[in-house]
């Protein structure tokens, strides 16, 4: 993901929902959660080798859920938390108006196996703008600078999905 002037490889995401056909024939979907862990961000807090290696400046970002998922349609929304010793725990990207994403697949999905069901697809997002980071005392300034945000349209989201899933039939009975 770039975001601002900060390029970073996120932590696998593990998102669990469930979508399919509800009694009037239209698409129905539910979100369940979404698992992730902080990824550390190039250079910590004043963008400098000496940031990656002194503790109380080190940077990581940590997605969270931002309220939107629609995965017929790619439209996914994200806040990032940003984590340091000299941040407070309120430091979020998004914390108001989250990072609002509209994937595109990029090409066919391939069928890994089919006992368990297991998926694999590609898909990106080019054109979404990503709000400044608010909340992150003082540091909210400098930290903005250093990550060039707000930043208007066109970063970049690449995402390597691999999908499992059951049917209601498969699921257990309580």
């Amino acid at each position: 993901m770039t975001v601002g002037k900060v390029t970073v490889d996120l932590a696998p995401i593990t998102m669990t929902h469930a979508e399919g056909p509800l009694p009037d024939g239209a698409d129905g979907q539910v979100w369940g959660a979404m698992h992730s862990a902080p990824t550390a961000v190039p250079g910590g807090v004043p963008g400098t080798p000496a940031g990656e290696r002194a503790r109380r400046l080190r940077l990581a970002i940590h997605p969270e859920y931002g309220g939107r998922s629609d995965f017929y349609t790619g439209q996914f929304s994200l806040r990032f938390r940003l984590m340091s010793p000299r941040l407070p725990q309120s430091c979020i990207i998004g914390a108001d108006a989250p990072v609002a994403f509209q994937l595109k697949r990029s090409g066919p999905s391939q069928w890994i196996s089919t006992n368990p069901p297991l998926i694999k697809f590609s898909a990106y997002d080019d054109t979404f703008a990503v709000p400044a980071a608010e909340d992150c005392g003082p540091m909210t300034g400098p930290l903005n600078r250093r990550l060039g945000l707000p930043a208007p349209s066109g970063n970049l989201m690449t995402y390597d999905a691999t999908y499992a899933f059951r049917t209601y039939d498969q699921l257990p009975t309580r």
